[in-house]
């Protein structure tokens, strides 16, 4: 009968064509499965080994069916190999003598009778495996071909070093080989499903499916990578975590893990260039780092990022390297000459028309074995660490397998780094070789689903939460390694309940990263989509904001602060990522409001110490509140280092609410105002400046009141801002100044919240925050030197028709912007640096000296954590206010005492007769009441008047005002003209300073 087609199918050991077929003489119907290329009998779908069928029952089998069955064995798969090296007998035993075809550098190729599988050269051996079986070509033997007697034991790899082999069987166990051809079980892995194994002279490697690396033998020259403290061990250590290897190789002294991404690490012994590290001190060269000295460490081979490496195999003082088409060598060559840098190795023309297969560094040898394309779609795949894919997910959701079963799977691979970092790569062409420092190589869209899925089945999210609580345990060596801080977010977003103790770990782990592996991180942030990006902020804030929510119903222990520095220090370094590279996800987005009630609370707390201090200390409650405040005032100070969970109204908040240490007194002169105080100012201890609260009094009366402190910024900077002063370099239009030459001007009205109109541009306060001024901030200052500089960048011609050089005017001084180049031409190539030097000259070199002057004295009075806290637009805000005036928001906002409500006699005539006030005596009027004649940077929301009963006044009284609390006192007028005659009269009133 002929064969029935029934199934057609891959797993992770075969390729399986599944042949349903009547035998003669049996009424059972047998199962045919084809793989690699052969034919073995299946009996419960457990496939036989090829060489327990008998050769007879085979061959009939193929004469009874040649019609049927369209490819088979009998028709092997076209193959070349090419081998250099150690002289060896000609074809190797492979082919006859006269089939051999001589190449160039040396390099022979075959093609042999019997398709090769694996090969392992030793000192003085080389083994082949073909059909699962292995044999042997002897120096001692006379050059002939022998076959071993393993009994029934297939293997799928192997690797030779002097006198001895390490074998891998399909069953994923672990065989030594030593001179009598006696195969025995290595031990210490026993629990481990090997799937790759590697050795050297005296140290040996083994890769589980799990992803792990496990090294042991000899370290005297740093071959297990493991340093310099142990000198050998026979245990296996774990070496490389999260490292999603491909393939492991082992040399005389060296070794070598090549990763998914084609990242390729070699350590060990460097004497021949081996390690292809591409230096010359020591050694010869073969980790291919150029560099001849020994590694003591996995060290990545940067000669090679990006090369699209497949495979990598090492001898005893060289290294081969395969990419896509191409094959490099490095190390102790043949010839004797020593490269320590990848050098391309030149296959026979012929190798044009075959495909690269596998390459094998023996132990002087090199060999290269090349398939026909078609051929090789049917070869064995080597087996690779587990990785999460659709299908498996798929399976754990659904209600087919055990529990029990499942359970373990997802545990297995959630729990391994290396398996989570090679896991839902760019399966576009090789886009996942291009893994770099700035490309993760991530399917983000893949992601997204699939642990979308995942999360319908809670069990099975669950136990993948364990595990990858597990695998941040690892610390990266590559950025490949880094892929698993990416991974977790996305799996914490399919979570049913908050997960803790997985942002815990990532938070931590994050903050270990070194600085260069932070930098790559930062890189891989940049550029997720909007909506991981998203995620990964929402993460962070919603754990932060949940803990800072508790502060104010419990105190929390060392440990738990200690989270949420972590949590928001993460969120810190995300808000600055999205503000350098312009993301979608704004500012607000940071914002946690839970930091604004906390405040609230603490004002709170001050209230009931400053008003109710009595009753407090005599109830015996005083202590705890004093407790409780000092507790509120180490968190927040604590939460000044992530300014980015600060709303402006709560930066306010807590700039108000700040405890002074005490009050540092300005004893000043009406007639010397200015002059007297910079001379206290220079005299000043820092410490007191910046710790301080100021208060200014007068010597005709030594009378302190909040109004001699706002009133004494307000003239003083009035006075040192007039042009006529000539302390600031004005544009033309006298709006903006360029650059103080005093140094203490500004500083206490940052300190003490006061608003004092400072015509610096935005630039100054972006240099107090080290932030490098542009282009935009000069058309601020000189709106048309700033569009001539743009009109440059914008010029569609030839620049240099525009006849300028690298040479300006500025302050009256010729300036080189190129000293290296006096006269340099501005042309198409260099404008933009022509631009940014003019910038840089304007704002940072012209005014080095003078600026640093100023900015010591500033964060001399000013804490720097303070200052940090805003963004430049905000301290100019909180400095210099604004003049969006909504005089009906005030209005609105006001409050009435004692006598006085809305609809009062006195208050309707008070807002009639403000309603007619002109613009200029409107702030006029918010000067008199507030202490600034520019609106507060909160707006004039912030302005919140008190309109109360001047005590014992008739109205015969002007009214007077409170500027500290914004309170206006108002005497009770009978009629609207005498409110308008006293209104004008106090606002307008002389308050009490030089000017007569």
């Amino acid at each position: 009968t002929k064969p029935i087609l029934s199934r057609n199918f891959i797993n992770d050991n075969f390729r399986f064509l599944f042949v349903t077929q009547n035998l003669p003489n049996n009424d059972e119907k047998q199962i045919f499965g084809f793989y690699f290329n052969e034919i073995a009998l299946v009996e419960d779908s457990v496939p036989f080994s090829v060489q327990e069928l008998k050769s007879d029952s085979r061959r009939r089998f193929l004469q009874r069916n040649r019609e049927t069955l369209p490819e088979t064995e009998e028709k092997a798969a076209v193959q070349m190999l090419c081998y250099w090296g150690s002289p060896v007998r000609d074809g190797l035993g492979l082919t006859p003598r006269d089939g051999v075809k001589h190449g160039k550098c040396g390099i022979k190729s075959i093609c042999p009778k019997s398709p090769v599988q694996d090969i392992s050269a030793g000192r003085t051996s080389i083994r082949f495996i073909q059909d699962g079986k292995v044999s042997v070509l002897r120096q001692s033997d006379g050059g002939e071909l022998k076959q071993l007697d393993l009994k029934k034991v297939r293997i799928r790899s192997m690797v030779s070093r002097a006198d001895y082999a390490v074998l891998l069987d399909y069953e994923g166990k672990v065989l030594t080989m030593m001179k009598k051809s006696i195969c025995r079980p290595l031990k210490g892995l026993e629990s481990k499903q090997v799937i790759q194994i590697a050795c050297g002279d005296q140290h040996s490697m083994a890769l589980t499916n799990d992803g792990q690396l496990f090294v042991w033998g000899d370290n005297s020259h740093g071959q297990l990578g493991l340093g310099k403290i142990l000198p050998n061990t026979s245990s296996p250590e774990h070496l490389l975590s999260g490292i999603p290897a491909a393939q492991i190789s082992a040399g005389g002294g060296h070794s070598f893990v090549l990763s998914l991404s084609g990242a390729v690490f070699g350590w060990g012994k460097n004497s021949a260039g081996q390690l292809g590290l591409g230096d010359t001190q020591g050694g010869s060269g073969q980790l291919g780092h150029n560099s001849l000295k020994y590694e003591h460490h996995p060290r990545l081979v940067a000669e090679l990022w990006g090369a699209k490496v497949s495979q990598i195999s090492c001898g005893r003082q060289h290294t081969l390297v395969a990419t896509t088409k191409k094959i490099y060598s490095f190390g102790q060559l043949e010839n004797g000459e020593i490269t320590s840098v990848p050098s391309l190795v030149d296959l026979p023309l012929e190798s044009s028309q075959y495909t690269i297969d596998k390459v094998i560094a023996g132990e002087n040898n090199s060999f290269v074995l090349l398939c026909k394309e078609s051929a090789l779609k049917s070869r064995l795949k080597p087996r690779g660490i587990v990785t999460l894919e659709e299908r498996m997910i798929e399976r754990w959701v659904s209600g087919k397998d055990a529990w029990k079963i499942k359970k373990r799977e997802i545990y297995k691979v959630f729990s391994s780094a290396a398996s989570l970092n090679g896991s839902f790569l760019k399966t576009s062409g090789d886009a996942h070789y291009q893994t770099s420092e700035e490309d993760c190589g991530l399917d983000f869209d893949r992601i997204r689903k699939s642990f979308a899925r995942l999360s319908v089945n809670e069990n099975a999210i669950s136990e993948a939460t364990k595990g990858a609580l597990q695998s941040l345990n690892s610390n990266p060596a590559c950025p490949e390694a880094l892929r698993l801080y990416l991974l977790i977010p996305e799996l914490i977003r399919g979570l049913h309940a908050p997960q803790t103790e997985l942002i815990k770990a990532l938070a931590s782990k994050i903050l270990q990263l070194w600085p260069a592996e932070y930098k790559v991180l930062e890189n891989y942030w940049s550029k997720l989509p909007d909506s991981s990006l998203q995620n990964l902020v929402d993460v962070f804030k919603k754990v932060s904001a949940e803990m800072i929510g508790k502060i104010t119903a419990t105190m929390l222990n060392s440990d738990k602060i200690t989270d949420l520095n972590n949590f928001l220090s993460i969120l810190q370094m995300l808000y600055q990522v999205c503000c350098r590279v312009n993301r979608a996800i704004t500012k607000t987005d940071f914002i946690i409001h839970e930091v604004n009630y906390l405040l609230l609370v603490l004002q709170t707390t001050n209230d009931d110490m400053n008003n109710n201090w009595m009753m407090l200390n005599l109830s015996g409650h005083i202590e705890a509140v004093q407790k409780q405040r000092t507790y509120y005032y180490a968190i927040l100070y604590g939460l000044l280092l992530y300014p980015c969970i600060f709303n402006l109204e709560a930066k306010c908040s807590y700039m108000k609410s700040r405890l002074w240490r005490d009050s540092f007194s300005l004893i000043l002169r009406r007639t010397a105002l200015t002059e007297d105080c910079f001379s206290q100012l220079r005299t000043a201890n820092p410490e007191d400046l910046s710790q301080c609260f100021l208060s200014v009094f007068y010597t005709e009366d030594m009378k302190q009141t909040s109004v001699n402190n706002k009133d004494f910024f307000y003239n003083v900077f009035k006075e040192l801002c007039a042009p006529e002063s000539q302390l600031l370099k004005y544009n033309d239009n006298e709006t903006i100044g360029w650059f103080p030459t005093t140094v203490q001007k500004n500083i206490h009205s940052f300190s003490n919240c006061t608003v004092v109109n400072l015509p610096f541009p935005l630039a100054m306060f972006k240099k107090l925050l080290n932030i490098r001024p542009s282009l935009e901030d000069l058309m601020e200052l000189d709106s048309a030197l700033g569009r001539s500089l743009q009109y440059i960048l914008d010029y569609s011609d030839d620049v240099e028709e525009l006849d300028m050089y690298f040479t300006i005017t500025w302050n009256g001084a010729l300036v080189e912007l190129d000293p290296s180049m006096p006269g340099k031409r501005v042309t198409n190539s260099n404008r933009k640096n022509f631009v940014d030097k003019y910038v840089d000259h304007i704002f940072n070199a012209s005014v080095e000296e003078v600026f640093e002057e100023f900015k010591r004295g500033f964060f001399s009075a000013c804490h720097t954590h303070l200052v940090k806290m805003f963004e430049p637009e905000e301290m100019r805000g909180l400095l210099v206010g604004n003049e969006e005036y909504d005089w009906d928001m005030l209005k609105k906002n006001t409050k009435y005492e004692t006598a006085f409500y809305p609809e009062h006699p006195t208050i309707v005539y008070f807002w009639e007769v403000f309603d007619e006030l002109t613009p200029d005596v409107k702030k006029a009027f918010l000067l008199f009441l507030t202490g600034f004649e520019r609106v507060p940077v909160l707006g004039m929301s912030a302005v919140k008047m008190l309109v109360t009963l001047r005590p014992c006044s008739t109205e015969d009284h002007l009214p007077e005002s409170h500027t500290c609390y914004s309170r206006l006192l108002l005497p009770e007028y009978r009629t609207k003209e005498t409110l308008r005659a006293k209104l004008f009269e106090a606002i307008s009133h002389n308050r009490g300073f030089w000017e007569e």
